[in-house]
Formats: C-alpha cells, sequence, structure tokens
C-alpha cells in the first residue's frame, strides 16, 4: 500500500517531536488554572524540560526571569507570559491565591528606585521612599488609601530625610533606613543613619548614625523583632556604588542589632557578601536575611558612582538564621533559597510564615522550608513591597518605573 505524503510528514514530525522529548516531560508543561485566566499553573516545576531550551542571562539593561525561557516543543509555555501568577505548588497556591485573586498596576513613577514601603494604619496611608540622584533630592511618596481610587502625591519629612530605602512600623512611628551620605540637606548634614517620622507630625528624628565614630556603608533595609522591639537592619555598600553618599565603606558589609533603649548597637553577621533584604518569621525565632552580591561594584576610593554589575553566579541567595536568648542570639545560618529571578531584594514573611521577596520582575512566595509556591509576575522591577487595609490582605508592589497592589489571601504581620 502507498503511503501518503501527509501521512508521512505525520510521522516524521512525530518522530523528531519523540527525539527531542527526554524521558520524563510532563505534559502539559504550563495550564490555565484557578478561577480566572490570570493564572497559570506549572506541572511538576517543569522539572523536565523538552530540548532545546534555553535562559538567557540578565544583566543591567535587560532582565530575563522564567517567562523568557526560549523551550522548543512547549508550546503552552507561552501562557506565561500575560499571567499575573504563576503556581508552582497547585493545592497551595491556589488556597492562598482565593477565590478571585487580582493583580492591578496602579501607578507609573520614574526610575528613580522605590523602597522603603511603610503602612500607617491610623492614617491609612503607604508611604514609598525615592532615592536621590547625586545632584539634588527627590520629595518622597505616599499613596492616600482613604480615597477611592488611592492617590498618590509627594511629601518630604521635617527635616528632609536623604535617600531612605528601607522602612517599618515601629511604636506608631515610621522607621527609615536612610541609606545616604551629604554634607548638607534641609540647612543640616546628613549620614546613613535609622531615622523615625511621626506621621501626624511628620517630624524626623535621628536614632542612630554610627559605630563607634565610623560611618555605615548604606543602612538598606530594617526590621523591628516582634517581642524585644530591638531593630535589626542590614549595611551593605550600594551607596558607595552608586554614588548616594561622598565617603567610601569604612565597615565591612554586615548586619546588625540596635536596642533604642541603651543606643547599643551589636553586629550579627558579617558572612554575607551584600546583606540586603531582613526579615523575622512571625514568633520571632527565625530571621531571614538575603544576600544580593551578584549586583557589586567597585570599592577602592575614588571609583565610588560607577554603579554596579550584574553576575548571575555570584550570591542571591536569602539565609535563614536561629533567633534565641530572647531575640538577642543569631546563629545556625543556613542556605534558604536561591533567587530564581535576579536577586532576592526587598524581604518580608506573612503572617501565615510564607516568606515573600522582591525579585526582578516580580515577587517568589515561598513556604519555610524554602519551596517556591508561587511567583506573582510584573511588568518592573519590584524592589519592595507592604501590605496594608484593615486585614492587611491588599500587598502593593513598587520598584522602578511601577506601583501595582494585589488582592488574595495571604495577610501581613501586624506592626505595632
Amino acid at each position: 500500500m502507498k503511503t501518503s505524503t501527509a501521512v508521512l510528514s505525520l510521522s516524521l514530525a512525530v518522530s523528531a517531536f519523540a527525539q527531542v522529548q527526554p524521558a520524563g516531560v510532563t505534559q502539559p508543561i504550563v495550564e490555565k488554572c484557578g478561577s480566572n485566566g490570570s493564572v497559570v499553573c506549572v506541572n511538576k516545576y517543569s522539572a523536565v524540560l523538552p530540548y532545546h531550551f534555553n535562559r538567557s542571562i540578565s544583566n543591567n539593561k535587560a532582565d530575563y526571569d522564567y517567562r523568557n525561557t526560549s523551550v522548543g516543543n512547549a508550546s503552552t509555555w507561552d501562557l506565561l507570559g500575560p499571567a499575573d501568577f504563576v503556581v508552582f505548588d497547585r493545592e497551595r497556591g491556589l488556597q492562598y491565591l482565593g477565590d478571585s485573586p487580582s493583580y492591578e498596576f496602579m501607578f507609573p513613577v520614574s526610575s528613580a528606585v522605590h523602597e522603603a514601603p511603610i503602612y500607617a494604619p491610623k492614617q491609612n496611608l503607604l508611604f514609598i521612599s525615592q532615592l536621590a540622584p547625586p545632584t539634588g533630592v527627590l520629595p518622597q511618596l505616599v499613596v492616600d488609601l482613604n480615597q477611592n481610587p488611592p492617590t498618590l502625591s509627594n511629601y518630604t519629612p521635617n527635616p528632609p530625610i536623604y535617600a531612605p530605602n528601607g522602612g517599618t512600623f515601629r511604636n506608631g512611628e515610621l522607621l527609615f533606613a536612610a541609606s545616604g551620605g551629604i554634607d548638607e540637606l534641609g540647612g543640616t548634614e546628613q549620614r546613613v543613619s535609622l531615622r523615625t517620622v511621626d506621621p501626624a507630625t511628620n517630624k524626623s528624628t535621628v536614632l542612630l548614625n554610627n559605630y563607634f565614630g565610623f560611618y555605615f556603608n548604606n543602612m538598606d533595609d530594617v526590621v523591628v523583632h516582634p517581642t524585644t522591639r530591638d531593630i535589626f537592619f542590614t549595611d551593605p555598600d550600594y551607596s558607595y556604588f552608586n554614588a548616594l553618599t561622598d565617603t567610601a565603606p569604612q565597615l565591612p558589609a554586615a548586619s546588625y542589632r540596635f536596642d533604642p533603649a541603651t543606643g547599643a548597637v551589636f553586629l550579627i553577621d558579617d558572612t554575607l557578601m551584600q546583606p540586603n533584604g531582613i526579615a523575622f518569621s512571625p514568633d520571632g525565632q527565625t530571621l531571614y536575611i538575603s544576600d544580593t552580591g551578584a549586583v557589586y561594584g567597585t570599592i577602592a576610593p575614588g571609583y565610588g558612582g560607577d554603579g554596579t554589575q550584574f553576575n548571575t553566579t555570584a550570591p542571591r541567595t536569602i539565609y535563614a538564621f536561629d533567633v534565641t536568648n530572647n531575640g538577642t542570639r543569631v546563629s545556625n545560618k543556613r542556605s534558604f533559597y536561591l533567587a530564581q529571578d535576579w536577586v532576592p531584594d526587598g524581604l518580608k514573611v506573612s503572617k501565615e510564615g510564607l516568606v515573600l521577596t522582591g525579585s526582578g520582575h516580580g515577587v517568589d512566595v515561598i513556604d519555610d522550608v524554602g519551596q517556591l509556591i508561587m511567583r506573582i509576575q510584573t511588568n518592573y522591577t519590584v524592589q519592595n513591597f507592604a501590605w496594608t487595609g484593615e486585614n492587611l490582605s491588599t500587598l502593593w508592589l513598587m520598584g522602578n518605573n511601577g506601583i501595582s497592589k494585589v488582592e488574595w489571601n495571604i495577610t501581613g504581620q501586624t506592626l505595632v
């Protein structure tokens, strides 16, 4: 019997497909799931991909994340592109998303870094920082959640704060980790410091600006222990790399605990290349710190302001530590999570104990053993985020060029 050309072509196509598909590929690799089209599920974490696949390496000019991976012979891969939520653990991921999850882009903003998100519950305002460029000072930002829809406007503390980077809420006040050093701003010299702002009066106060006479390097992010109320912060070198301070680093990159009652500062870790995000589990017994050493610059005097470069093989890892002795002893450092995109910048832990990190164009949601449950996908680099609202169920994301919000079933820890 003579085989038709069409049948022969189909036979050859099937044969070629079989040759490039390694045993173990789960089909479909990606599929729509959940209650709306904004959610997709990746089956078995795409543990086995069909050949040929390739993921381009991000750099300072282009960010290539998981959805940009080129995967031959996987037509469903294209579902990743437009999705707002990518679920890897279907059972838990869909539970945490709830029946009607939503992602909404709220405000386009400048390319200046927007971080230090602090929610003031009494005023129902969300404060967000901008990092000042070397030639001037940008106002900070505030989202008024009392308005419908919310509004975005400028605000300036009194005295103003130069280059606030990290932020949290403590004792009814905004607590900023100010990352820059400048000879004169608002009539005063400013150095890398911990600063508070009363959201009712806008008055700012310095809590800490030196370690036995040495300037701190950056004060990147800050968190408060849920029991002792001591302040923990990270101190990498990024301000010098990005010309936000006029002094070269005087201390090693490290993380610290600060007791405002006594003024004492305690070194808790100096093993990370560039400590960045920092967060506590709800019980205060686990501390998470991210190392973003994959983004690095030159420290040599005279080279400040040259910026940074990205090295995908350098540290971009979250580490976990045990916290004991009534919140005063930090030990047992262990690897927790390797960022699947860019570096793990902002870091928060939800009321449910989930670890969230801003990583490239999105936010990764990780359980307490380091398993990625899902990812929020954005079209801009997310540096940090904060929960708002009466039930702390709305998550606001911010970073270069964008501010957005997410509604789901994951809630924030109550900050007092």
